[in-house]
């Protein structure tokens, strides 16, 4: 079972190498990926170095890369020029580009699971109604903050965040960003919930 995990660990470190090499060259704009890619860089060495101490549910590892993925991707070409959703937007005739969309979507559904787990592990918590409340709750607040972060950006590096901000001319971009993320949470919560608590339940065997 341990070497099981080991194979299954080295698979999701390899994909995550791999599509952060790629990411990294010759993107559409140095700023922006590093600031799309710093999550990335950031919350890989804690997973690493709280590993001995909180070991996450496979579903949860698999999100999380995912999650990564689109990151990577996003600082590459950059959230209002992905080529495949640039496709989408002009066969359908689309008013923008909504990868941004999704982005936000994965930011409230993947760490809805990732809250919910820790809560599930470390608090009284049961599953319920409060649970998915606070998961929930939690999920926007990590959005709102996030909105914070990308004001602070934009007004400290003025015209060369533009990039990272991703509004497209949207004057209610912030506003679909923390609904795409409550969205993704409840969403989450409400599809996986049942498979989540099955692996929770395997994993502390």
């Amino acid at each position: 079972m341990v070497r099981a995990h080991r194979h299954f660990y080295i698979v999701l470190l390899s994909i995550l190498s791999a599509v952060f090499v790629w990411s990294a060259i010759d993107p559409v704009d140095r700023l922006t990926w590093a600031l799309e890619v710093a999550p990335v860089v950031i919350v890989l060495p804690i997973l690493v170095v709280t590993y001995r101490y909180f070991v996450f549910t496979p579903l949860v590892y698999v999100l999380i890369l995912i999650h990564a993925l689109i990151l990577m991707v996003g600082g590459h070409y950059t959230y209002a020029e992905v080529p495949w959703f640039n496709w989408l937007r002009d066969a359908y005739e689309l008013s923008r580009n909504y990868y941004d969309r999704l982005g936000h979507f994965a930011q409230g559904f993947v760490p809805a699971m990732v809250a919910r787990e820790i809560l599930l592990k470390k608090s009284p918590l049961v599953p319920g109604r409060w649970l998915f409340f606070i998961v929930s709750c939690i999920c926007l607040s990590i959005s709102a903050v996030y909105e914070f972060i990308e004001w602070w950006v934009a007004a400290y590096e003025g015209g060369a965040a533009d990039a990272f901000l991703g509004t497209q001319g949207d004057i209610w971009d912030t506003q679909w960003d923390m609904l795409m993320a409550l969205v993704g949470a409840v969403t989450a919560q409400a599809f996986l919930s049942t498979f989540h608590d099955r692996q929770i339940i395997n994993v502390s065997r």
